[in-house]
C-alpha cells in the first residue's frame, strides 16, 4: 500500500481542524492502538494508550471538548516503510511529532505521539 504522503497530512490536519470526530476517525482501522501522553491530560486516566475506535472516540471527544479552538499547523512530513511522521504545532501550542503506521488498506492502525 503506497500513501501520497503529503496529501494525507494536509486530510489529516484539516479533519482536526474541521473538529469533524467522524472525519477525523476515518483515517483509522478499528482496531487502531494511540500511544500519547495527551492521553492522561485529558482523561486523567492512568494511562497513556488506548486501543480499539471506540476508546479513542471518547478520548477524542473529550479533547475537542477540552480544547475547543484546537487548531493544528502542520510543519513537516517524513515517510518510512508503511508509516508516516507528521510535525506540527498541537494544542497549547506544544510541538508535536506522530508517527503513524498504516496496515494494508490504507489505514492508520497504530500511532505514537510525542511532545515537546
Amino acid at each position: 500500500m503506497t500513501i501520497n504522503k503529503e496529501a494525507f497530512a494536509r486530510e489529516w490536519i484539516d479533519s482536526w481542524n474541521s473538529h469533524d470526530l467522524e472525519r477525523i476517525l476515518a483515517h483509522y482501522s478499528d482496531d487502531f492502538e494511540i500511544t500519547s501522553p495527551m492521553i492522561a491530560v485529558v482523561t486523567r486516566a492512568d494511562t497513556g494508550t488506548l486501543k480499539g475506535k471506540e476508546q479513542v472516540r471518547k478520548y477524542w471527544e473529550a479533547a475537542l471538548e477540552k480544547f475547543p479552538d484546537l487548531h493544528f499547523e502542520l510543519h513537516e512530513v517524513a515517510e518510512s516503510v508503511g508509516s508516516v511522521a507528521l510535525y506540527y504545532t498541537s494544542v497549547l501550542d506544544k510541538e508535536a511529532i506522530e508517527v503513524m503506521f498504516f496496515n494494508q488498506e490504507g489505514k492508520v492502525c497504530k500511532v505514537i505521539a510525542h511532545y515537546a
